[in-house]
């Protein structure tokens, strides 16, 4: 059985940013209370850069209240952080079930429940992988084959048992690790966006590094759809490839040029194959999904980057619900076909294999 997985924990994840240009010549009518210059609010979080911007005239008491519930849902989900929930499921692996709060037991169940919707081709359990290989910290290392095959016998979404009753998770052997690294921060944006609408708040941009959600319209366009810059993935942070016109939706980019190391002259990146223990090898260097739930775009741009350029664009386009933009090592781009009127290639360095 095949199986693809992702990101490294929730710390360190540092992946592509998107750039927004809210392009356009028309003010935005005074009525509407939604201003052109937003609130904004910026902080280190989790191993990345996190912003909101507010745009809705009198709401920037709700940067404060976004950010506090960032830093206590990162608190509860990363791995190697005083009293975090996945910790304790992970330190009691053969031993015992944990109850988890209301805040982290959604998050494992729809982990779960993509590991197993998938055929295991995303696993929650892949902690003793990207554990071991650590790429995104000091102690990054290329892993023995002995260390790694080890591994990957730990490394099986359906031996972690789930009770929705209890809300409680258990490992059933020791040595077991979840990671939900490939989830974590598009919930988290979920879970900001959704605290943003129950404030009142109708227009915002979320960005958790590489996790973006478009709340509403870009104000310097009389409300229509933001112009979202996808980054080069073999560029500098900044540089672009391309834009696209979303409103109301998700866009998350997975990428292979941020986090790496190098050994023997050979890179690794941190996107890692759980039936392999390597990083996966494919042509792909970037892919943004675009969903309307952030938890969706994440836990789906690492299931359709381990597939590869052919089959995960396939995927994607037998899906109603979501689109894709696939950059390759050789500087192709492709994007689905819900997307092949909205993006417009911008870089000259790039060749849209799509038009």
């Amino acid at each position: 059985m095949k199986k693809y997985m992702s990101k490294t924990g929730a710390a360190g994840l540092v992946l592509f940013s998107l750039l927004f240009a809210g392009c356009g010549n028309a003010a935005v009518d005074e009525e509407t209370a939604v201003r052109k210059e937003p609130y904004e609010k910026t902080e280190f979080l989790m191993g990345t850069y996190v912003t909101v911007r507010v745009y809705d005239e009198g709401k920037e008491f709700v940067l404060e209240e976004a950010f506090d519930r960032v830093e206590d849902l990162a608190d509860k989900i990363t791995v190697n952080e005083p009293g975090s929930e996945v910790d304790a499921v992970n330190a009691a692996a053969g031993v015992e079930a944990i109850q988890l709060s209301e805040d982290v037991y959604p998050l494992v169940r729809s982990a779960w429940d993509y590991s197993e919707a998938s055929d295991g081709n995303f696993d929650l359990a892949i902690g003793p992988i990207t554990e071991l290989w650590h790429i995104g910290f000091e102690d990054a290392r290329k892993p023995e084959q002995s260390e790694i095959d080890a591994a990957l016998t730990l490394v099986d979404y359906e031996r972690v048992v789930l009770d929705d009753s209890a809300q409680t998770v258990q490992l059933a052997d020791a040595g077991m690790l979840l990671d939900l690294g490939a989830i974590a921060k598009g919930y988290i944006t979920d879970q900001v966006k959704q605290l943003l609408v129950e404030e009142g708040v109708t227009t915002a941009i979320i960005d958790l590094g590489g996790n973006v959600y478009v709340l509403g319209g870009s104000p310097l366009r009389e409300g229509e759809s933001w112009n979202v810059g996808i980054q080069d993935p073999l560029a500098a942070r900044g540089e672009t490839i391309g834009k696209t016109k979303q409103k109301d939706r998700s866009i998350v980019t997975s990428g292979i040029y941020e986090r790496y190391i190098e050994v023997d002259g050979v890179s690794y990146h941190h996107l890692m194959d759980p039936e392999t223990g390597y990083p996966f090898d494919n042509d792909i260097a970037g892919v943004s999904i675009i969903s309307d739930k952030s938890i969706d775009g994440d836990a789906l741009s690492t299931l359709v980057f381990g597939l590869g350029m052919e089959a995960g664009l396939a995927y994607v386009n037998e899906r109603e619900d979501i689109e894709a933009v696939f950059v390759t090592k050789d500087k192709n781009v492709y994007v689905s076909d819900g997307l092949a009127d909205n993006f417009e290639l911008t870089n000259d360095d790039y060749i849209w294999e799509n038009e």
